[in-house]
């Protein structure tokens, strides 16, 4: 079975002073059909707050676009175009579960936070 590795880095957007987002780990590894969980821890003083996933095959091509989910008082707010994919948010994270994982997955993963 071959094992797929991705990467979650952080990008900033719309982020006020003091306001931070960073991967939880480096590295995650998964197996072919199985799933895997990425996490970006994020600090902020807002309670309006957007996160945001993209991954990045190549330097070559832009990051192309997940998710994004809303978190603390926008948590009921979500927009997830392909169903394999997942997102769980609290005060303090963001997690990004890829389903059936295909050699296709194999990316560096980038995290967003947004506040408004």
């Amino acid at each position: 079975m071959a094992t797929f590795g991705s990467r979650a880095m952080p990008i900033v957007s719309g982020l006020t002073a003091g306001d931070k987002i960073y991967p939880a780990v480096d590295e995650v590894r998964g197996t072919e059909g199985e799933s895997v969980t990425l996490t970006c821890n994020y600090e902020t003083t807002d309670d309006d707050v957007f996160l945001y996933w993209y991954r990045h095959h190549s330097d070559l091509q832009a990051p192309q676009f997940i998710l994004w989910k809303g978190a603390r008082d926008l948590n009921s707010y979500e927009y997830i175009p392909d169903k394999r994919y997942e997102s769980q948010t609290s005060r303090s994270s963001t997690e990004l579960t890829i389903r059936k994982l295909t050699p296709e997955d194999t990316a560096l993963y980038y995290c967003a936070l947004e506040t408004q």
